[in-house]
């Protein structure tokens, strides 16, 4: 069985994150790391090539040059490969052009079942797995608390508010997991050691049969057109108890800013 895994090389969430002149996100600006959700999605298919002779588990990422580093993180935790889709005329795409170009490259990869994270961590949409799955005309299952996996089906629990459903699709599928699927591994330094030798592939558009025309920022759907630094944080009120009045001051100020 072969799983593909995406993974997203995102800026560090922790850092000072700004965007470029064009209404991206300046990523040169920033550390750059594996999205942490995607991570969950990892050892999922990790914990199946674990559990199963013969699984091979791929990692697929689309982005830049410093992007390799999210595939040297999947493969020092385990990954027996990374794909790379690296093409300057990406930059910018959107939701429908990432979905396009992952599409073309998991096709192009013939895996029996592909992973995703809920969501990564710089863009918070949650909706590539699905649009990844309409494109191959493949089912999915998304949103997933766990994941079990057969030769021939996916199945995973997915909990919300009012009830918990258990949904089971065919192979091959897309599937998607939660941050509550399980605490991702970390790499080991025989993993580590052991990734300086696992392979990665380089793909282009031309790889993939697709036209710089049809993704990228220019072909976006969706841009940014204005930003605005976010402001500095206020001075915080000092609310004296000298007098013994401290508590009704404080009352006051929670009730008159609704904090209460």
């Amino acid at each position: 069985m072969k799983i593909v895994v995406l993974v997203k090389y995102v800026p560090d969430a922790t850092g000072e994150r700004t965007f470029a002149a064009d209404g991206t996100v300046d990523r040169e600006a920033a550390d750059g790391l594996l999205s942490e959700l995607d991570e969950y999605a990892l050892e999922q298919a990790l914990l199946v090539a674990d559990a199963g002779d013969g699984v091979e588990v791929v990692a697929l990422t689309m982005g830049p040059e410093d992007a390799t580093a999210a595939l040297k993180r999947s493969l020092q935790m385990g990954a027996t490969a990374g794909i790379h889709v690296l093409d300057d005329a990406v930059h910018g795409s959107d939701a429908l052009g990432t979905s396009t170009v992952l599409a073309a490259a998991i096709a192009r990869a013939a895996p029996d079942l592909v992973v995703c994270g809920m969501a990564s961590t710089d863009g918070s949409m949650g909706v590539l797995p699905a649009m990844v799955a309409e494109r191959l005309g493949w089912p999915a299952a998304t949103f997933g608390a766990s994941l079990e996996v057969t030769a021939t089906t996916a199945t995973i629990r997915r909990d919300t508010d009012s009830a918990t459903l258990t949904v089971e699709v065919p192979l091959p599928a897309v599937v998607s997991v939660t941050d509550q699927s399980g605490e991702a591994r970390y790499p080991s330094m025989k993993g580590i050691l052991a990734a300086k030798k696992k392979p990665v592939t380089v793909w282009s558009l031309a790889d993939l049969g697709l036209a710089a025309a049809d993704v990228g920022l220019a072909a976006a759907w969706t841009k940014v057109l204005t930003t605005t630094p976010r402001p500095p944080k206020a001075a915080g009120r000092v609310v004296a108890d000298a007098d013994g009045a401290g508590a009704t001051a404080l009352a006051e100020f929670l009730t008159a800013g609704h904090y209460v």
